[in-house]
């Protein structure tokens, strides 16, 4: 009867590091140009005067009011046109640019 040696396998280094993801960063969000401009400024004051500075999302008052465009500039929404913006607060503004952003990425090409 034969006899069988036994197989010894032996891991071989790689020579690859680990790479260390902590130490990474996001940019910082910088504001397009066009929010700065004194058109979009006085758009924005003319609709927080006529509707007043309360989020139309949630109804939230006595916080920072965001002027959210409804159908978004990277969409093809119009600039400087009042019907296009909404009055959002803070975390109104976050969720709505989070889930446009989610949309535009789930598109099929």
């Amino acid at each position: 009867m034969a006899t069988r040696k036994a197989a010894v396998l032996r891991c071989i280094n790689s020579g690859l590091t680990a790479l260390d993801t902590s130490i990474a960063r996001v940019p910082p969000k910088t504001a397009d140009g066009f929010y700065l401009s004194k058109e979009w400024r006085a758009l924005l004051a003319s609709v927080i005067k006529q509707r007043g500075r309360v989020c139309e999302r949630c109804g939230r008052t006595g916080c920072r009011i965001f002027g959210d465009h409804i159908h978004e500039l990277k969409d093809g929404g119009a600039r400087l046109v009042a019907k296009n913006v909404m009055l959002l607060c803070g975390s109104c503004h976050t969720s709505k640019t989070a889930n446009a952003k989610a949309r535009r990425a789930a598109k099929v090409w």
